[in-house]
């Protein structure tokens, strides 16, 4: 694979390490890392000098001096649209420099596919509709966020490095592509320097370790002052795929942020907030905003009755307002009799939700290739909702032949 060979070249320049492992092309995920002899657990896969990584202090000067600097609690401009704008701008030394790094990295066409949030407008209004109720809130965040950044990049970098305000929409693009580009390939990394800015602002580039693939638990992730270093969490066989960890999220993050929804994912769960809300009244949501409980409702493969979340709001329907009250106050659950109505309760919604399910697969189907992704995920949902009931559903017979 020529240009990883190349890359490998310029990172050994750069005094980056890889050691054990090579690229691969993963069916239909891309460029990944696989082990290319035995591997034990605790050796040192990938080496990165903290010289080689691309953060806030490698912006281009005349960038960083036009914005305001990013500062503690989200003020300023966040370092995620800065280095995005370094990418988007960047000098045609720095192009050089990194020209390695560049031809093994998601083209725009790859990037744009695979991204809701770069989906065409003939696409997006669609299939934004029918996303599920998570993935479609959290992309709104996404999209907004976005729009507040390329402001900024718009109306404050372009006029200071004197470029002509009519190229807007295609540096708007260019601007968008590596966005996400940053938005999906940055590691979380903390110095001095950075150590009071958020937790978003705390993020870096790093030529290499961005062609480990995600899983729901892979290799140890390690930084100091001096470098950036990822160390095998386990033995692995040669040719066995070596992954990261991108956080413990739900498959509807993953497909907002990164563009996938893995088959095997143990932090993956679905939402029910549309489903369960349709059962409250006004009244009801009032109180539960009250209590903290309005919103966040989920099941998952350890909660299939729904979470503590879940059961608090749905006991609003099996008990008077004042009892709930008490019950919340307390922390208590009712006991068994409670239970059983919760668990009544937690079957209509899901039955409800499973038919939302159908009716969103019935849609997708009808989009063609561009929704395969959507319609993956409802499936997914749709087999999580038919296991919880069919977990829910016995409990319930069995509580009725008592």
């Amino acid at each position: 694979m020529q240009a990883y060979d190349e890359l490998i070249h310029w990172a050994t320049d750069q005094g980056i390490e890889v050691h054990g492992i090579e690229a691969k092309m993963m069916p239909g995920r891309g460029l990944g890392m696989v082990a290319s002899k035995d591997i034990e657990a605790n050796e040192r896969l990938i080496y990165v000098p903290t010289s080689s990584l691309r953060s806030l202090t490698t912006v281009r000067s005349k960038i960083r001096h036009a914005l305001p600097p990013p500062a503690p609690n989200n003020k300023g401009t966040p370092v995620h649209a800065l280095l995005a704008a370094d990418l988007t701008l960047e000098t045609p030394f720095a192009a050089i420099k990194y020209s390695a790094w560049h031809a093994i990295v998601p083209t725009r066409d790859e990037i744009f596919s695979s991204l809701p949030l770069a989906w065409p407008p003939s696409d997006y209004d669609k299939l934004h509709s029918l996303l599920p109720f998570q993935a479609r809130t959290h992309l709104s965040k996404q999209k907004a966020k976005f729009e507040k950044d390329w402001e900024l990049i718009r109306d404050v970098v372009f006029p200071a490095l004197e470029m002509p305000p009519n190229r807007g929409t295609t540096y708007k693009q260019r601007f968008l592509y590596n966005w996400l580009l940053v938005n999906t390939r940055t590691f979380y990394h903390e110095t001095p320097k950075t150590e009071r800015l958020s937790k978003d602002d705390k993020m870096i580039l790093q030529p290499v370790a961005d062609l480990l693939n995600h899983a729901d638990e892979g290799c140890e992730v390690s930084f100091d002052l001096a470098c950036f270093t990822i160390t095998a969490d386990r033995d692995y066989k040669q040719g066995e795929e070596i992954c990261i960890c991108y956080g413990r999220h739900s498959n509807d993050f993953l497909m907002v942020e990164y563009g996938f929804c893995p088959e095997e994912n143990k932090w993956d769960e679905v939402c029910i907030d549309e489903v369960v809300l349709e059962e409250m009244t006004n009244e009801q949501k009032q109180k539960l905003e009250e209590k903290g409980f309005l919103g966040g409702y989920m099941i998952d493969e350890r909660t299939p009755g729904g979470c503590y979340r879940t059961r608090v709001a749905l006991m609003l329907k099996c008990v008077s307002s004042a009892e709930w009250e008490r019950l919340v106050d307390e922390g208590e659950d009712g006991g068994e009799e409670v239970k059983r109505l919760v668990d009544r309760v937690v079957v209509k919604v899901l039955k409800k939700y499973l038919k939302k399910c159908k009716g969103a697969i019935g849609e997708l189907k009808q989009l063609g290739s561009s929704a395969e992704m959507v319609l993956k995920r409802w499936r997914q949902i749709q087999k999580a909702v038919e296991d919880s009931l069919g977990e829910l559903e016995l409990v319930v017979v069995d509580d009725r032949s008592d």
